[in-house]
């Protein structure tokens, strides 16, 4: 009762005011810049539960992590037993990381329009941003659990319980976002900011999962009521992927991107123009550790960690130079298994007899440094267990990165997925002879002969086997194979190899081993990946994706 006639409306010494935040220029756009760290939380595949660069490749059937214990090998451990995916440890946890960001970004919506004297053209432009990054951590959830909650404004978190919204009204919702985004983004921004071109590239990526979700899922998987996307909506959401992506080939066209004439070259020239965005790095300060994690043990004296190596599977897909498939049953090719390959094989594979830093690769048995070791001989080999090495973003000029870690960037979004994601769109509502236009856009310029796509089965089959080559270590393959439904067709119930690679009296041979120990297992179930169950037990109105 003393205060009476005081003000106890302090502002905390130990933090700045929001209104203050808002009011300078200076810490809005330091606070706008930072919700970019969102997409470091995924650089290079990486999935953040799991911690390691291209886990989410090793999820699928391109890459093999070499460990068998948990930490290094935990996606071993994955997808070895579809068991390890429930309530209580959902395998893939993105909810509570997302949700903190989301609630930020609202935050950050809120305060630009209510507390800030900024303009209102820069208004519109960070709230686009804003939305720009909503619509990423959004889409990262529908991916895993397809139906999940909606806070659109900072009025909805006066309220404790909310509950899930349908797939079909997530995904609308995410495209609503990038909308808005795309008409407020300026074409050109800082490095690592939002642009038009992103906004448009990350609308025709969701538009392409909502249309094949609505197309193949049909309710086979998952009898919840709010998963899954109405059939009837398929053309439709594949027309908004292809009119999204024309958006990006028209900027294209005026110069603004282009397919790079060297393939090995994108992921390591920060000047690409086919990069259209990307998470930048810069020594000593804002590094990452890629080439310790992937590159060949010599690189490094023997001491990197090789996470994972190519399988088999991945380096059959590659063509031979003159766009023929590759084959183990034709002598000649069988013979000399890494002659006259397209150019995208020598930029994404490191294999035996390749010319690597001023040496030539061994992955032969006779190596005991950086040659083939069977899958589980050790806990953690640190070498390959198929033969192969990852060559696709290493830095063929970094010596030092044990000590300096790697700066090369990070590329989220690239041309050639869009050209990709034009020709799948249009495949799907029927225009066959425009699918066929950019799947041979984009071989050509790698080197390849065209192809000509009379149907469904044949573009698709195309865009599958480009997908897989193209964008191999890109995060991609697994998520694909899951909005096509073919996960639990090509990922249950199978190992996946290497080539164990001995000399003999006449020069070399290719043995197929498993390197997996168990027969991979993918059950319909992990379509639809559960909340956590913590979750659920905090929020009232929050109920379980059904069957988990």
């Amino acid at each position: 009762m003393a205060l009476q006639g005081c003000s106890v409306d302090l502002i905390p010494q130990d933090r700045i005011a929001e209104e203050k935040v808002w009011a300078d220029p200076n810490s809005a756009e330091l606070y706008v810049s930072g919700i970019y760290a969102e997409f470091k939380k995924f650089q290079f595949g990486q999935f953040p539960n799991l911690g390691y660069d291209n886990a989410m490749d090793a999820l699928a059937d391109g890459m093999k992590f070499t460990s068998n214990t948990a930490g290094n090998g935990t996606v071993n451990i994955l997808v070895s037993n579809s068991n390890q995916f429930s309530s209580a440890s959902v395998g893939l946890n993105y909810w509570a990381s997302g949700y903190e960001r989301i609630r930020r970004i609202n935050e950050m919506i809120n305060g630009i329009n209510t507390k800030s004297s900024l303009s209102d053209a820069q208004k519109q432009v960070y709230e686009a941003e804003g939305r720009f990054v909503r619509a990423y951590a959004y889409f990262w959830l529908a991916k895993i659990h397809g139906s999940v909650i909606l806070f659109k404004s900072m009025d909805q978190y006066t309220e404790k319980d909310h509950e899930r919204s349908s797939e079909e009204t997530v995904y609308d919702f995410i495209l609503e976002d990038l909308q808005f985004a795309a008409d407020h983004l300026p074409l050109n921004n800082l490095a690592g900011r939002a642009t038009q071109g992103a906004a448009y590239t990350l609308m025709a990526r969701v538009g392409l999962y909502a249309g094949s979700i609505a197309k193949y899922d049909l309710k086979q998987f998952n009898q919840d009521p709010l998963t899954g996307i109405s059939q009837a909506r398929s053309a439709e959401y594949f027309k908004k992927s292809a009119d999204a992506a024309q958006k990006v080939i028209d900027m294209a066209n005026g110069g603004l991107y282009a397919l790079d004439d060297n393939f090995a070259s994108i992921f390591t020239n920060k000047n690409t123009k086919e990069a259209i965005f990307r998470v930048d790095f810069a020594a000593p300060d804002v590094t990452h550790q890629y080439d310790l994690g992937y590159a060949p043990p010599r690189d490094a004296q023997g001491n990197t960690l090789v996470y994972g190596v190519p399988t088999a599977e991945l380096v059959n897909e590659f063509e031979m130079a003159d766009g023929s498939k590759f084959s183990w049953q034709n002598a000649a090719q069988a013979a000399a298994p890494y002659t006259n390959r397209e150019p995208r094989f020598y930029a994404t594979i490191l294999y035996n007899g390749a010319t690597w830093k001023g040496r030539t690769l061994n992955t032969s048995t006779t190596d005991a440094i950086e040659g083939f070791t069977t899958f589980g001989a050790s806990g953690d080999p640190k070498r390959t267990v198929t033969g192969y090495y990852v060559r696709k973003m290493l830095d063929p000029t970094n010596t030092t990165f044990v000590q300096n870690k790697s700066t090369q960037s990070w590329i989220e979004m690239r041309y050639a997925e869009v050209l990709l994601i034009m020709a799948e769109a249009k495949a799907q509502l029927g225009d066959f002879a425009t699918a066929t236009t950019y799947i041979n856009q984009l071989r050509q310029k790698r080197g390849l002969n065209a192809l000509r796509l009379a149907n469904n089965n044949q573009a698709m089959a195309a865009v599958e086997h480009e997908r897989k080559v193209e964008l191999a270590f890109e995060g991609h393959r697994f998520w694909d194979l899951r909005r096509w439904r073919k996960a639990h067709l090509l990922l249950d119930n199978v190992k996946f190899t290497g080539h164990k690679i001995s000399p003999n009296a006449t020069g070399l041979t290719y043995e197929v081993v498993s390197a997996d120990a168990t027969n991979r297992s993918f059950s319909t179930k992990l379509y639809y990946l559960p909340i956590p169950e913590n979750e659920v037990q905090l929020n009232g109105a929050l109920t379980q994706i059904k069957g988990w």
